[in-house]
């Protein structure tokens, strides 16, 4: 999963970018609604948390000019304005939620879950299943043959992309994208080392082998 947070105090982003890395999602930010808008035109994410009051371009400016140019994936506001009318100018001028400050940080994840489901459709299991494995978004469990297997945040990310692409390769340079920051450098061999360890808590301890290299490619999960 990937987010980009848009917030001018650099508290604040820091806070949110760790918060949300720490829950399995690669973070981008900004402290401007000018660059928010050139990486939201160039990157594909599943969620945005804006300010309203940015320099450059206002919050309320830069959902309107993403709106415009089609761009569809969902918007929280996190603003110090609490006032009713903000919350429904926000929304009818494209937002999907609104959040004031302050604010406890898993109501905001939690926020961020149910826009995202909502975006997906209310029809998206809440499991993925691929061979004897089983991942619930919901609970964050995952279990092979019954037997549960704890992952870091990202390691159950990873698992997720590649059980949503169950025989399709997933390239190293596509992995970096959706689990790491933008500026990550892509010439690190962390989507190499993130593999191996989730191999050794999917695979090692089973005869059937699910994780597949594909050399010069990239990586694939198989059920057979």
């Amino acid at each position: 999963m990937r987010m980009l947070i848009v917030e001018d105090d650099p508290k604040i982003l820091a806070f949110l970018a760790r918060g949300f890395q720490e829950n399995g999602f690669a973070v981008d930010q900004t402290v401007n609604g000018e660059e928010a808008l050139c990486l939201a035109t160039a990157t594909e994410y599943d969620a945005a948390i804006v300010d309203l009051m940015l320099p450059e371009l206002d919050g309320l400016s830069l959902i309107e000019r993403l709106r415009a140019e089609k761009i569809s994936f969902p918007i929280i506001v996190l603003s110090a304005k609490r006032a009713l009318e903000d919350r429904v100018l926000c929304l009818q001028r494209g937002a999907d939620d609104y959040v004031g400050k302050p604010f406890a940080f898993s109501e905001l994840l939690a926020r961020v879950q149910a826009v995202m489901r909502r975006a997906r459709g209310m029809s998206e299991p809440s499991q993925l299943e691929a061979a004897d494995v089983v991942l619930d978004k919901m609970t964050r469990e995952v279990t092979r043959g019954g037997r549960r297997i704890d992952l870091q945040p990202r390691e159950f990310a990873l698992l997720e992309h590649l059980m949503r692409n169950v025989g399709k390769t997933l390239s190293k340079t596509y992995l970096l994208e959706r689990l790491w920051d933008y500026s990550f450098d892509p010439q690190t061999n962390v989507v190499d080392v993130l593999v191996c360890r989730l191999r050794n808590k999917i695979d090692k301890d089973f005869p059937g082998k699910l994780i597949h290299t594909m050399r010069g490619v990239g990586y694939v999960l198989r059920q057979s």
